[in-house]
């Protein structure tokens, strides 16, 4: 059974799970694409593509306009600021990890090490 996703988050967080749906964004980033130029660097169909689209259209990551049998799409920015908000929250707690770590390091690199005393012997 297909899980319904109400919170915007999830639905953008499930578009970005997937490694051909970042691409396709990352293409989108230098401009419109069409549907078939979406597909083209990965050899898969155009059914195959418009569901990946359909994913990324849906988490409203992109916008696809019909012209005629071309189905272009372009990248909407916006909902990525509310994921980068949220995955802000911990970059102050992966900061203050790797200070810690890097003080651990550090006091590490200064203590005196065992294969120094044995010189002085």
């Amino acid at each position: 059974m297909v899980e319904l996703r109400n919170n915007p988050l999830d639905t953008i967080f499930h578009a970005l799970g997937d490694e051909t749906r970042r691409r396709m964004l990352a293409a989108l980033s230098d401009g419109e694409r069409s549907v078939g130029e979406l597909a083209e660097p990965f050899a898969m169909s155009l059914a195959a593509a418009s569901k990946h689209v359909k994913v990324l259209e849906n988490a409203g990551l992109i916008r696809r306009e019909v012209r005629g049998r071309t189905h272009l799409c372009r990248l909407e920015p916006g909902p990525l600021a509310g994921a980068h908000q949220w995955l802000s929250a911990y970059e102050h707690f992966w900061t203050g990890r790797l200070d810690v770590l890097e003080r651990i390091l550090r006091a590490h690199d200064a203590a005196p090490s065992r294969n120094d005393d044995k010189d002085g012997e």
